[in-house]
């Protein structure tokens, strides 16, 4: 079983990003689980979510202690949350930055770093606002890039479901795609 711990902010779109990959991997024929930590969330807030992706029938119905992949929605929360806590033996980090991987390789002390300036890709296609940019579309795409776990393809059939913005949001996650920085420089 592939396990993915989603961190963001309150607005960011973390519990619909991983809901939307958990849909790719479906669409692929395999089982799957979506789920949400809630606190006390507000608009900013730091939110976690989860994403579980299996072959077989999944009954795990716990928490993520010891994810595979750890996704960041947003770059400041490196500094506020230990986004890396319990992370496997060669897991995989997917960050929103403009910052160079190898940087926060170094800096996290994590050998498998890939990045994606989500933000950036979000704002040219008008999801959210400069205050509060929506970038959940955007990191599905760099994650299904930086994974290899779903395909683009399926990526943006889910995407295509949603109710508001679909168009703009499949061209977000397609861009992401196209722009993720593999770790290694691949």
């Amino acid at each position: 079983m592939i396990e993915i711990r989603f961190h963001g902010r309150g607005g960011q779109g973390a519990v619909v990003a991983s809901q939307l990959f958990a849909d790719a991997a479906f669409l692929e024929g395999k089982d799957v689980q979506a789920f949400p930590y809630f606190g006390v969330e507000r608009r900013g807030a730091p939110v976690t979510a989860f994403t579980k992706i299996d072959s077989d029938k999944i009954r795990d119905k716990a928490m993520i202690y010891e994810p595979d992949i750890v996704v960041v929605l947003e770059p400041s929360l490196l500094q506020a949350v230990n986004v890396t806590e319990g992370l496997k033996e060669g897991g995989l980090v997917l960050i929103n930055t403009e910052e160079d991987a190898k940087d926060i390789s170094e800096r996290l002390g994590v050998k498998n770093v890939a990045t994606v300036g989500a933000t950036k890709i979000a704002l040219a296609n008008k999801l959210g606002s400069r205050v509060q940019p929506i970038v959940n579309t955007a990191i599905v795409g760099a994650l299904a890039k930086a994974s290899g776990l779903v395909s683009i393809d399926s990526v943006l059939k889910a995407v295509l479901k949603l109710p508001l913005y679909a168009d703009r949001n499949a061209e977000a996650a397609k861009q992401a795609y196209e722009a993720t920085a593999l770790p290694g420089g691949a």
